[in-house]
């Protein structure tokens, strides 16, 4: 085994290209937020970088990637504390950079998870409740499900595939979102609906989530060559497939685009692409775009339609997006890609590994925000929601205007 100059640099691009997203995410769901909540919201992104790092180092990693143990967790003393985690490549994981390298290209994975989620529980956790969510949550659905597909666990021996995270990270994030706006219930707004604060800053992350989602998907390769070439080339294609068919849908199911439209159908043609950037031809991104724009407008209708208030359209955006994106590998996979083929088999694969992961996430959130919430106060009350977060909880406000 030999380090890959090449290889390395690419992956060290990737890596800082994923850690850019947590807080181009702040930026997204902060111009997104309710002008009263900015700071708060994107705080809750920004905060996951420090506390993710430290679990990740002191067990999570090994949780995740260490020997496997009955497919269903690693072995948690194998890189406890960073021990073995060094510069030589390791042969199971990525052969041709250093194994610190993979450390860290995965830990970004981690981090922006939770801040996914918390998109959807906007104004309705406060900062305890989100720590412990973001700790425990970590811990109990993140790292487990990361192992059971990328570690060696029971899905990667049923032959189940994700290749960038499409049912580790939004999966995982959208039903959970989805169990947390069940747990937490509605604000009490004089005026339903997104208000967003700054479409301008909303823009800005957006367009951060667009560059580092290229180092998100093609990254997944752990090496630079022609399957990372293919993922970065889905990436652009889904991007753009998802945008322009989610904005046709708006002008004729709703008869109106807006420049929300714009971005969230970018972001869904992303999310749904995720899965599968390394297993299909360019020419198949079309099609997963248009699934994202078609099945997470219907997913976002549905959740207004039965009133839940996921505040920035977590689930059906991110949840549903990497649901269907997952599935959609047994559909459109090329063996000559990466080695798996579309089959019924591999759909059966796909959707039951897919399935199970969703209704995992949606069970334990569910169950950890009811017990969270009967040990202590995690919720903020009417009135600090009505005032609004930054002042009442952070004592600051975004904009400073004397």
């Amino acid at each position: 085994m030999h380090i890959n100059s090449g290889d390395t640099a690419f992956m060290m691009l990737c890596t800082a290209m994923v850690c850019l997203m947590t807080p181009g995410l702040a930026f997204f769901y902060g111009g997104l937020a309710r002008k009263r909540s900015v700071l708060y919201i994107m705080m809750q992104s920004f905060i996951s970088m420090g506390i993710v790092t430290l679990i990740w180092v002191y067990g999570g990693f090994g949780l995740a990637f260490g020997k496997d143990e009955g497919g269903v967790i690693g072995r948690i003393s194998d890189y406890f504390a960073l021990v073995h985690v060094g510069l030589v490549p390791n042969p199971v994981h990525a052969a041709s950079i250093p194994f610190a390298l993979f450390f860290l290209f995965q830990l970004m994975f981690c981090v922006i998870t939770v801040p996914l989620i918390s998109g959807a529980f906007a104004e309705r956790l406060n900062m305890k409740g989100y720590i412990l969510l973001l700790i425990f949550w970590t811990y109990l659905v993140y790292i487990p499900v990361c192992h059971w597909v990328w570690g060696n666990g029971f899905l990667a021996k049923w032959g189940f595939v994700d290749f960038a995270g499409g049912t580790v990270i939004h999966t995982t994030a959208g039903f959970a979102a989805l169990a947390s706006i069940i747990v937490l219930g509605k604000r009490k707004l004089k005026q339903a609906g997104m208000k967003p604060s700054n479409l301008m800053a909303a823009a800005i992350g957006t367009g951060l989530l667009w560059f580092g989602w290229f180092g998100f998907n093609s990254g997944g390769a752990l090496k630079a060559g022609a399957l990372s070439t293919k993922a970065f080339t889905n990436t652009a294609i889904g991007l753009a497939s998802g945008m322009v068919v989610w904005i046709l849908y708006a002008k004729f199911v709703r008869g109106k685009v807006n420049f929300i439209d714009v971005l969230t159908g970018s972001v869904a043609g992303l999310a749904t692409i995720t899965p599968c950037a390394g297993y299909i031809n360019p020419a198949s991104a079309v099609l997963v775009g248009l699934a994202a724009g078609i099945i997470c407008n219907l997913a976002v209708s549905l959740q207004e339609k039965i009133g839940w208030d996921d505040a920035l359209g977590v689930w059906g955006v991110h949840g549903i997006g990497g649901f269907t994106g997952t599935i959609l590998i047994g559909i459109l996979a090329d063996h000559t890609v990466n080695g798996v083929a579309a089959s019924g088999h591999q759909f059966l694969i796909q959707a039951g590994g897919v399935i199970l992961v969703a209704a995992y996430s949606f069970a334990i959130t569910f169950i950890l925000l009811k017990i969270l919430g009967s040990l202590t106060n995690i919720r903020p009350s009417d009135e600090v929601i009505a005032k609004g977060l930054d002042q009442t909880l952070l004592n600051e406000t975004t904009y400073n205007i004397n």
